[in-house]
């Protein structure tokens, strides 16, 4: 493809733009969004990322106007997987919920900014050292193994990083409203907000590691990369409100996505020996014969992957709504922290 600078500026303020318009239309003051209001802007957003790419298709070729589907699909299906440890841990910091948008909204922000990082230092490894897709390729077989049989029993706030936060930083016991660190008695504390951004920071980190890599295995234009994962978050905060209840029902969807990183890891992998330079390997030749995966194939197993997960999801829940299956989080945030109260029990 080719991107100038000057199409990467506006590419980067635009999206700036976005993310500042729903802090102040919609963030700024808290409130828990509606149904109606969740709906409306998720639908407008994943058309915006649709019509981006028809446009990708259309200006440059359907060859990356697929690439962009393709990783679209991908980024959207793992940031859906974000959302389940976005909810863990603002259950573990008991959030109230007309104080959540803020929560997610920067979280959002943390993870474009940290995937914006990784998809450039992605760029100049793929650029310079062919043998990296070997590395990507072992890491996202390695990740899929992890989804599939990790799951996210784990609660992130009362990890081991959030224990040592603990210890180094001063923490009131309650919210007080969304602020984020408080003067008490002349001394300066943080509030449980800060810890439950900071703990979805570092869980923002730790979901660039698998992200970068899988759409690295689908497209090696950085600019794909980028627009993708954007889209993808966009949108992100109001489809936690929009499928609340929903998150919980998709219990394959750990699975589905194991599949699809299994997947883009072996597809990896076949490109690192199509384009070989390791002396150890076929003496540092290419090795012709193994095949390259067509991404039009690619879109087409990806996207009936999440269909299928969503679907068997959907039928094994259909008589049980509560239940989380893999992805369990019992009760509600507001059970735990009063809707309207600012001073609930805060951080374990």
């Amino acid at each position: 493809m080719q991107v100038t600078p000057l199409i990467w500026i506006i590419t980067i303020a635009v999206t700036i733009l976005f993310f500042v318009y729903e802090f102040f239309a919609h963030v700024r003051k808290p409130h828990e969004p509606s149904i109606g209001e969740s709906a409306r802007w998720s639908a407008f957003y994943i058309g915006l990322g649709l019509v981006f790419g028809a446009g990708i298709g259309m200006v440059s070729d359907w060859t990356y106007g697929g690439e962009y589907f393709a990783g679209y699909l991908t980024e959207k299906a793992l940031s859906v997987d974000n959302l389940f440890v976005f909810l863990i841990v603002m259950t573990g910091f008991a959030v109230p919920k007309k104080y959540q948008q803020k929560v997610l909204m920067v979280g959002i922000i943390i993870a474009l900014i940290l995937r914006g990082g990784f998809i450039a230092i992605g760029a100049t490894l793929i650029e310079n050292f062919s043998w990296v897709f070997y590395i990507f390729g072992a890491l996202l077989l390695f990740l899929a193994y992890k989804q599939a049989f990790g799951g996210h029993d784990a609660n992130p706030a009362d990890g081991k990083f959030m224990k040592l936060v603990r210890r180094v930083l001063p923490v009131t016991p309650d919210y007080h409203r969304d602020r984020l660190t408080v003067k008490l008695d002349g001394k300066r504390f943080v509030t449980p907000m800060m810890l439950t951004i900071i703990a979805i920071g570092f869980v923002d980190l730790i979901f660039a590691v698998d992200s970068i890599p899988a759409i690295y295995g689908l497209t090696s234009e950085a600019y794909i990369v980028f627009t993708a994962n954007a889209f993808a978050l966009m949108g992100l905060r109001q489809l936690f409100f929009l499928i609340g209840g929903l998150l919980e029902r998709l219990v394959y969807l750990a699975q589905g996505l194991a599949v699809i990183l299994a997947f883009i890891g072996v597809k990896l992998v076949f490109h690192a020996l199509h384009v070989n330079e390791l002396s150890f390997i076929n003496g540092g030749q290419p090795l012709l014969w193994v095949p390259e995966i067509p991404i039009w194939f690619s879109l087409m197993f990806i996207g009936a992957t999440i269909l299928v997960a969503t679907v068997a999801s959907l039928a094994k829940t259909r008589r049980r709504p509560g239940s989380g299956g893999g992805h369990a989080v019992t009760g509600d945030v507001d059970a735990r922290a009063g809707e309207d109260s600012d001073t609930p029990a805060g951080a374990r």
